[in-house]
């Protein structure tokens, strides 16, 4: 399976809303599927949706206490108001960390890669994945979601001030 080539921000396939998917049995979706997860893992990510690989299609893989999964066509829905704040990267913007602020606990539907319905809460940092993930099908990317840019820089720096801190 080859390692998918990851579209960086400023492709407009990161912009755009993604179509959803008619046929997650499709040979070409299974395919697509399990190149996902290689290129995910190979990236050392934990989430990675179908824009970010070029193809517009609503499908996500992600990794969790489970293992590896996949969700078609997702739809999230909160449990709750609670919200938490924590530091996001992404394999679409290398290098880079954000203080982004989700629910802290969602419900989730879609199907998986068989087809079959799936459905069920998450709270965490699978909440705060499948968050990110989902937001990558509508077409926003996390600094989108950031109100204070101060709390956005190169991992780098962000470890070095953090280190430079506890002195």
């Amino acid at each position: 399976m080859p390692i998918l080539k990851i579209a960086r921000m400023g492709h407009p396939v990161l912009l755009r809303e993604a179509e959803p998917v008619d046929d997650p049995t499709h040979p070409e979706i299974r395919r697509l599927i399990a190149d996902m997860v290689e290129t995910m893992q190979d990236a050392s990510g934990i989430g990675l949706a179908a824009p970010q690989v070029h193809v517009p299609l609503r499908l996500f893989v992600w990794r969790g206490t489970a293992g590896v999964s996949a969700l078609v066509n997702p739809e999230l829905e909160p449990v709750g108001e609670e919200v938490e704040s924590a530091w996001e990267g992404c394999l679409s913007i290398p290098g880079l960390r954000g203080c982004v602020t989700r629910l802290k606990r969602i419900r989730f539907r879609g199907l998986d890669a068989e087809g079959n319905p799936v459905e069920g809460e998450a709270e965490g940092m699978t909440a705060r994945v499948m968050q990110h993930e989902t937001d990558h099908l509508d077409g926003v990317m996390y600094p989108m979601r950031m109100p204070d840019l101060s709390l956005f820089g190169f991992t780098e720096e962000l470890a070095r001030a953090a280190g430079s801190a506890g002195r």
